[in-house]
């Protein structure tokens, strides 16, 4: 699980319990299911956790800390497994992405940071924090990979920042804001246009 309440002021005392985190973010994940966005509260979290109002504080100082960590939990749990060519690892995580994206807490979760932060430079900068710069670890990973196995045009042409970009951007901007189902055939067709670039050559791109 992941410790994503930095925003919290640190106090000291009783020692954190994981199973109190855990029940908290499961707690904020079906509320902003079911009720959204804007019907979310810090009381009615902590009354779905079973635990105090001041438990929640002590750990995250605000509903918007409280989310940011709710996503983080989920965006960890994304891995790249070795398949075997870089073509296939990519097609797994944009797969497990977008299995993500498709649950509602996730999306009314990232929508909702998205707008705030849009008047709240501090929380911008949260975002990209806690839940985007963590994630680059996977195009890492992946370059690293790609280089064990001697794929060396393809590792030597990964940026981290600009291919998480594309990658990220691309299902973001497809799943939430044209509010596209990420199709077998679409992530198909994504994937070997994002491998084709990275692999230099154009080959492998299905036809229309």
């Amino acid at each position: 699980m992941s410790e994503n309440g930095t925003g919290a002021a640190s106090r000291k005392g009783r020692p954190r319990s994981p199973e109190a985190d855990d029940a908290i973010l499961d707690a904020t994940r079906a509320l902003l299911a079911d009720r959204g966005w804007a019907a979310l509260t810090i009381g009615d979290v902590a009354v779905r956790a079973g635990v105090a109002k001041t438990t929640l504080y002590r750990r995250w100082a605000s509903k918007q800390e409280l989310v940011l960590a709710a996503v983080a939990d989920m965006l960890d749990t994304l891995h790249l497994p070795d398949c075997g060519d870089l073509a296939a690892d990519l097609e797994s995580v944009v797969r497990q992405f977008a299995a993500l994206l498709a649950r509602p807490e996730m999306q009314t979760a990232l929508m909702g940071l998205v707008a705030d932060s849009t008047r709240d430079p501090e929380l911008r900068l949260r975002v990209r924090e806690v839940i985007v710069d963590p994630q680059k670890r996977l195009v890492v990973e992946g370059r690293a990979q790609a280089r064990a196995r001697g794929e060396t045009t393809a590792a030597n042409a990964i940026d981290v920042d600009l291919v998480f970009d594309i990658i990220a951007g691309t299902v973001v901007q497809h799943m939430l804001v044209s509010a596209e189902p990420a199709a077998d055939v679409w992530v198909k067709k994504f994937v070997a246009f994002v491998g084709a670039g990275l692999m230099g050559t154009a080959e492998g791109l299905p036809a229309d």
